[in-house]
């Protein structure tokens, strides 16, 4: 406890990392007044309704910290960049000067890479807003507006996005923590006045039971959210003796630390893309002029309303989207490669492909222990909804998995200052 104390005392004292702290805070206030100021025309009652039936919507509000619900300038929030994010990725397996770029030209090649996930987020956000507007507007949400207006809110709604995107670039520099989680989880955290309040709206004395198991669960599952987020492997590793001169250096032992998720929260939001998105056209043309289209999205948005089918295939995407990408991201044979080169193996293990081979197995079955965590976390908010039958409870999802990385992420980067001013 006295080390706690000590270290919130340095934290409050240390000028540079209160400066850190303090720009932070500005850089999220600034966000959140954005998402506060609406574009114009906006029918609120039918936008309620509206985000109450739609689950697709429902997980891009959380990307653009509660600014879709409100339909603010800020209402794309990070999600273009997000996805620009995941197609550079995904463009690293098919693009072979990518792959290089993102893992073998060190810190200016992903200086690159990153710049390139910049660019991209432009015509992914011009997409991502025409594709709001014309759905809002055919939901009887905002009014049919003509070429001009409809461009100038295209604009404005793109022009906010690229803007967060810069916010959140400047906390990364400037603050700590990766700016863009730093974001969502602002929006996360402010949303929960306006849960609370649905909760205690919707009250039901004879519940009280569901209410404490709620609690109990919650607890359990923020527990095991930790627990798995932190966990690692070991794999042990010693580097080879050598002689220079008359010394000898090496001999060291030590180990690989291979994180039991690898993949973070991206195969949810993969999984939900493949899902939603279909559900997005059947929005769009829901009240097409076609009876047979028509028809068509109807039936689309009614079996994707079926929670039992719906949880199902959004537990097997989690997963096997967990396997893929962990494959994209962690590459065995550069990892053997690396191991070789600084003259260091793994006991009992040939260098080399027998390397490869080994921490490939490894990684496949930690990564099973993690894709199916991941997928009964996706799914937990369906089943404790169905369970519980009381809608406001909803216990883990993209949003508590976002929170605990991030509030895990500054604990050690809060940490990590704290401990170089000390020494």
């Amino acid at each position: 406890m006295n080390a706690l104390m000590q270290k919130l005392s340095l934290l409050v004292q240390d000028a540079a990392l209160r400066n850190r702290m303090l720009f932070v805070l500005g850089a999220l206030a600034v966000s959140r007044v954005l998402a506060a100021i609406p574009i114009p025309g906006i029918n609120a009652l039918q936008l309620q309704n509206f985000f109450a039936q739609n689950q697709f919507f429902g997980l891009l509000n959380l990307f653009s910290g509660g600014g879709l619900s409100s339909l603010s300038i800020v209402m794309l929030g990070v999600a273009p960049y997000i996805t620009a994010s995941i197609v550079m990725q995904l463009l690293t397996l098919m693009v072979p000067s990518l792959k290089a770029l993102y893992q073998e030209e060190g810190e200016v090649g992903r200086q690159k890479f990153s710049q390139y996930s910049r660019l991209l987020t432009v015509p992914v956000a011009l997409v991502q807003g025409t594709s709001f507007l014309l759905i809002l507007e055919r939901q009887g949400i905002l009014p049919a507006l003509g070429l001009f207006p409809f461009l100038v809110n295209l604009s404005v709604i793109v022009a906010g996005s690229l803007f967060l995107m810069w916010i959140g670039e400047l906390i990364s520099e400037y603050g700590l923590g990766n700016g863009v989680s730093v974001i969502i989880f602002a929006g996360i955290v402010a949303r929960l006045p306006q849960d609370l309040n649905q909760l205690l709206f919707s009250f039901d004395p004879t519940q009280i039971p569901v209410y404490l198991g709620a609690l109990l669960a919650a607890v359990a599952v923020v527990a095991a959210v930790v627990f798995v987020t932190e966990a690692e492997r070991p794999v042990p590793v010693t580097y080879a003796k050598r002689v220079r001169g008359m010394k000898f250096f090496g001999g060291q032992s030590t180990y690989l630390p291979l994180r039991l998720n690898q993949a973070g929260v991206i195969p949810i939001i993969f999984a939900l893309s493949f899902l939603l998105i279909p559900q997005m056209f059947a929005s769009f043309f829901q009240n097409s002029s076609h009876a047979w289209l028509a028809h068509i999205a109807s039936a689309i948005l009614s079996w994707f309303q079926n929670l039992g089918v719906y949880g199902a295939l959004y537990f097997v995407l989690v997963f096997l989207f967990t396997y893929f990408y962990t494959a994209v991201t962690f590459d065995p044979h550069q990892l053997s490669e690396n191991l070789q080169q600084n003259g260091a193996f793994i006991p009992g293990v040939r260098p080399g492909p027998s390397t490869q081979d080994y921490v490939g197995k490894v990684i496949t079955r930690i990564t099973f222990v993690g894709a199916l965590f991941l997928g009964i976390i996706a799914v937990l908010p369906i089943a404790m909804q169905s369970f519980t039958g009381v809608q406001s409870l909803a216990l883990g999802g993209t949003a508590l998995l976002i929170v605990v990385t991030v509030i895990l992420d500054l604990a050690r980067r809060i940490d990590a200052q704290i401990s170089i001013r000390e020494y």
